[in-house]
């Protein structure tokens, strides 16, 4: 489910944006010379302590990101539920329980037709399982379960922390190549405009690097999603893991081209999928898990 690596990517792109902007505002360059020029060894140590302090930010907030984007309904098994929600806080707590975790998951459900579920949050101890309102009614009990399985699997490998380091590499070389490409641009202006157009240039190319950069994200996306497959399909069992994703097959095979409910999920790869693609080919993933 592609929701939590865009929340992740998007919360990131703003949080590095935002401290590019401040320190631009500021004036911190640390990374220059007194005569203008860049010192690179400084400005790689600059980028590694802005790139990784934005994925760490974006890691920290993943969790209120997630409930405030999505509008999730938190579920409390200390109040009153319905059946429908009381069953899916068991069965999360459940899987939970298999995969070893200590400290249980936040439940929550959101408003949505469309069928989705992702699990987020800055540690195992501090992670959400959201599911879709569309999920539980389009989806049988045991796709539910193997749904379910799947996210958990996620929390359980530690995803997200992985992300977070591995975004944390990229934004150090975002931010580096952006002042770069924004100090070689302001040289062909003049002296007075030479600060403004660095002040633009800089956000200007640290965006569109992030989206480059994103390529590699989506890339280790892509590869996680096997592994968690098969982590989904311990905990479940590996005939509800194909069941499920022989299930999101046929709803996304139902869906109009032109839906936006698919077009976020973007679980209906198709072979020579886009490199911006989160998600392997849905028969690629049913392929290897029974051959596992």
């Amino acid at each position: 489910m592609a929701k939590r690596i865009f929340l992740f990517l998007l919360s990131n792109i703003l949080v590095i944006t935002t401290i590019g902007i401040v320190l631009s505002i500021l004036n911190v360059s640390p990374y220059q010379t007194v005569n203008g020029n860049l010192d690179l060894v400084n400005l790689l140590i600059f980028s590694a302590v802005v790139g990784f302090t934005g994925s760490f930010v974006s890691l920290a907030i993943s969790r209120w990101m997630a409930k405030m984007m999505m509008k999730v309904k938190v579920l409390d098994p200390s109040k009153s539920l319905s059946a429908i929600e009381k069953d899916l806080v068991e069965r999360v707590h459940r899987l939970s329980r298999a995969a070893g975790l200590t400290k249980m998951p936040q439940v929550g459900i959101y408003q949505s037709s469309e069928v989705n579920a992702f699990a987020t949050g800055p540690s195992k101890r501090r992670s959400l399982v959201a599911v879709s309102t569309g999920l539980l009614q389009e989806m049988d009990d045991d796709a539910i379960e193997g749904v379910l399985a799947h996210e958990v699997a996620h929390i359980a490998n530690g995803d997200m922390v992985t992300m977070t380091l591995l975004q944390g590499i990229v934004n150090t070389f975002v931010v580096f190549f952006a002042r770069i490409a924004a100090w070689v641009v302001s040289r062909f202006v003049r002296e007075d405009l030479a600060p403004i157009v660095h002040f633009v240039a800089v956000i200007i190319f640290q965006i569109v690097f992030s989206i480059l950069g994103s390529l590699v994200v989506f890339a280790f996306s892509r590869y996680r999603e096997f592994h968690a497959d098969r982590g989904g399909a311990d905990l479940a069992g590996k005939d509800k893991m194909i069941h499920a994703l022989r299930s999101l097959k046929q709803y996304s095979q139902r869906v109009r081209d032109d839906d936006t409910a698919l077009s976020t999920m973007k679980i209906n790869s198709k072979k020579g999928m886009s490199l911006f693609s989160t998600h392997p080919d849905l028969d690629d993933r049913i392929s290897r898990l029974e051959a596992k």
